[in-house]
């Protein structure tokens, strides 16, 4: 397994080794031990999946405190933009945003802790997107920033989006005031 921290710091990209031969594949999508060395103050609570056709922005979603989440997120099934955007006000990459290319061919996964916005991208159809959540879902302190929020500048690579309603209305980005120190 290889682990690469992103130009975001505690942001990871995961790159799970792969055994394969001519019956298929066989890799280890998560084992604690090997994990502790980003993930060893985080346990996993909720496991979460969704499958989006091709051009669907979901995002970019998070969690206010008390139910602030960290995920560990993954395609098991076509391709995807991820997107993190780091909401930390004092960070110094406050603002800024980490960008993978997640592919169920390379079973890449990426880390984001909590105090980030998080969002994706399907770039093929039937995109399955799975993650592990650090703390369960909470709707009432669920929270969307927009996710073309033109302060942000995330290039998106798609010109044709289909988004929901909600994350049409989004919180803007210089109106924000972010709960995360």
């Amino acid at each position: 397994m290889e682990i690469k921290e992103e130009k975001i710091k505690g942001v990871y990209s995961i790159f799970p080794r792969i055994y394969g031969d001519e019956r298929g594949y066989f890799f280890e999508s998560f084992n604690k031990e090997r994990y502790d060395a980003i993930l060893s103050d985080f346990s996993f609570v909720q496991d979460n999946e969704s499958c989006s056709g091709k051009n669907v922005v979901r995002g970019l979603h998070f969690q206010e405190p008390p139910f602030v989440q960290g995920k560990l997120v993954q395609v098991s099934r076509g391709k995807a933009l991820d997107i993190a955007v780091d909401i930390r006000k004092s960070s110094p990459t406050y603002g800024q945003h980490v960008k993978v290319i997640l592919c169920s061919k390379l079973k890449n996964q990426l880390w984001i802790p909590p105090g980030f916005a998080h969002g994706f991208c399907s770039l093929e159809d039937d995109t399955v997107f799975s993650y592990k959540c650090t703390n369960y879902y909470s709707p009432q302190h669920e929270r969307s920033i927009l996710w073309n929020d033109e302060t942000l500048k995330i290039d998106w690579e798609i010109s044709d989006p289909m988004i929901s309603e909600k994350d049409r209305n989004g919180l803007i980005f210089s109106d924000f005031n972010s709960p995360f120190s």
